[in-house]
């Protein structure tokens, strides 16, 4: 795990220095910079290496490989060593251990169709002397972040936007992007804060070429929204396909060459992935989880149940509010963007004090996309009904429901007021009352909703798609990955192995899903291995008690940040609104934390970050 920058720009090595240093948390074991004074253009590569595999320098970067290749490469091949022996077979040569060397062989072996063969988390560039190219790619899931600049023929990539921003005195801050992120809480592939820098989207590749300036993108990889793969065995086999399938995927990220650990919660993902990795270690594995003080929030001792179940050298952390403020005052620093999943917080704390056992740890992220685990989709048997009355009797319940009292009828009545059940799910995912800001330059071109709005699936599996390619991607993995790099900590999640995605896409809805027994199939596998009763309590979010403290503890913190002169500092919202909804929250009438805890981290943003650059 690294950090990666490069650029046509004819930086010197001080200016790509202190671009690497802005972000050198992501890799503090080696800094590594080369500079190719061609005479056309200009080249600057540079890395922070944190040491995972070949601990060796031969293995820094910039990496050359048979003198015209040179990359800088962030995350891991977890299926290196396969392809290492076939380009051996065919003739290629490696000096070292890494998976580095292995992705330069097979660019020259495959050309740019090498992704395909990886299995893996990356973002990597190639700087290819021979084609006068940069050829890169992002992994099929969006795990590790890419952003580029493009204005002609200058180019500039880096792992993080804040090595962009830095020099570049040509940005302006995206009006667009701050509506987005009002909308969402988060700001959607491609964008991003500023209107000259882009990401490049998950499960695509690009190549630049450097004497023409001439950008392209292409897809590599998707998810099968049409339905067209079917599983053709009973459950029993599609359970032994699954747990197979997860066996491996837990084996190949157990490998490095320093110590790994793993994320437990207590929760059903988690607790599989230790399940399986304990079996592939010989000695204990170690296991870490955040302990609150608010019992609502605390999954701590179910974590202890199964670490004690398993015989895992386990860790507690704990989290109280002081912590909390000092991350949240220093969340732009590392996130880069504005950025409102309240359980960055926790997430940032678990890696901390994980970091100083291990420098590897594996997650259970993507279990509740895969196999249908939030409570959001429990919801929608209860919303696809209301969709089964008359229109005009499902608008008068709607009616009746927003009328209600209780903050949470309205919710359920605006949900049920949507012209279809597609934009019922889509407004689930993002604010329902859009009164507060401004959307009128929101002209995103969305086209993740094609994985929501069609027919080729039912409901379940097409918001389960829908969740993949947005709230996955631009959510958890962004969260997982600035929470964890922050602190040099590498984190894998065996369930984003894209064979998994791809498995869990084949699959009968019943087979995850039946009569309110969510992720079924991958609870059975677990039951495998940690007795049921362990686990029967309902499923409980990794977040802060934001709701609490921001009555109580944070009370005083809230309104001395977002008083008149604190919204003032904030563009596009409806300050009178805001302040009602705030008082609401207060007097208890209305649980208003998100947007609250959204406010906060915009004004932070742009008082950290957004200073000097115009908003358009």
């Amino acid at each position: 795990m690294c950090g990666i920058y490069g650029s046509t720009i004819a930086y010197s090595e001080n200016e790509v220095k202190e671009k690497l240093k802005r972000t050198s948390f992501r890799g503090p074991d080696k800094m590594g910079v080369r500079l190719f004074d061609e005479e056309k253009q200009p080249i600057r590569l540079g890395h922070n290496r944190l040491s995972i595999i070949d601990l060796d320098v031969r293995s820094d970067q910039p990496l050359t490989y048979q003198e015209n290749i040179h990359i800088v490469f962030n995350g891991e091949i977890f299926n290196f060593k396969t392809i290492k022996k076939e380009l051996a077979n065919k003739g290629y040569e490696f000096k070292t251990t890494s998976d580095t060397e292995v992705i330069c062989a097979a660019y020259l072996e495959y050309g740019q169709d090498c992704v395909n063969h990886f299995n893996g988390m990356f973002a990597f560039v190639i700087y290819d002397k021979v084609k006068n190219l940069l050829f890169g790619a992002r992994d099929r899931l969006g795990q590790k972040p890419f952003y580029y600049y493009h204005n002609e023929k200058q180019f500039e990539f880096a792992s993080q936007l804040s090595s962009i921003q830095l020099f570049n005195e040509k940005l302006t801050i995206s009006k667009e992007a701050i509506s987005a992120y009002l909308l969402w809480g988060t700001i959607p592939d491609p964008y991003s804060i500023f209107n000259e820098i882009k990401k490049l989207e998950a499960g695509h590749s690009f190549s630049f070429d450097i004497e023409t300036g001439n950008f392209k993108s292409k897809k590599y990889w998707d998810l099968d929204y049409k339905g067209q793969n079917k599983f053709s065995g009973n459950y029993n086999e599609a359970q032994e396909e699954l747990e197979k399938l997860l066996s491996d995927a837990v084996k190949i990220r157990m490998f490095a060459d320093v110590p790994v650990g793993i994320f437990l919660s207590g929760g059903v993902d988690s607790s599989l992935v230790s399940a399986l990795a304990a079996k592939e270690t010989p000695g204990k594995v170690k296991t870490f989880s955040v302990k609150f003080d608010n019992k609502e929030f605390d999954e701590s001792e179910y974590a202890k149940r199964v670490a004690s179940h398993l015989q895992t050298e386990h860790s507690v952390i704990e989290c109280d509010y002081t912590e909390g403020i000092q991350l949240i005052e220093n969340l732009s620093y590392f996130y880069d963007e504005p950025f409102d999943d309240a359980s960055a917080i926790p997430s940032m704390l678990l890696s901390k004090y994980t970091r100083e056992h291990v420098t590897v740890a594996l997650s259970g992220d993507a279990g509740d996309e895969n196999f249908l685990g939030y409570h959001r989709y429990n919801w929608m048997r209860y919303i696809e009904k209301a969709y089964k009355f008359p229109d005009p009797l499902r608008m008068m319940v709607a009616k009746a429901l927003t009328l209600a009292p209780h903050y949470k009828a309205k919710t359920i009545g605006n949900v049920i007021n949507k012209a279809t059940i597609n934009d019922a799910y889509l407004a689930t995912k993002r604010d329902l009352n859009s009164k507060w800001f401004d959307l009128s330059g929101y002209n995103y071109k969305d086209e993740s909703n094609s994985y929501l709005f069609h027919n080729n699936k039912n409901i379940y599996e097409r918001i389960s798609d829908f969740d993949i390619k947005t709230y996955l991607n631009w959510d958890i993995n962004t969260k997982v990955d600035r929470a964890s790099m922050a602190f040099s900590l590498e984190v894998r999640s065996p369930m984003l192995d894209y064979r998994i995605v791809d498995f869990s896409r084949t699959l009968p809805t019943e087979f995850k899903f039946i009569k309110g027994n969510q992720k079924r199939i991958l609870k059975d596998v677990l039951y495998k291995h940690v007795p049921k009763e362990m686990f029967d309590r309902p499923k409980s979010g990794f977040t802060m008690p934001f709701k609490s403290w921001f009555r109580n503890e944070l009370k005083d913190y809230v309104l001395s940040e977002l008083n008149d002169d604190g919204l003032a500092t904030i563009p596009f919202i409806d300050k009178k609104e805001v302040k009602i909804m705030i008082d609401q929250h207060m007097d208890g009438s209305w649980n208003r934390y998100a947007i609250i805890w959204r406010l906060l981290v915009l004004k932070q943003w742009l008082k950290n970050n957004g200073k000097g650059f115009s908003i358009k």
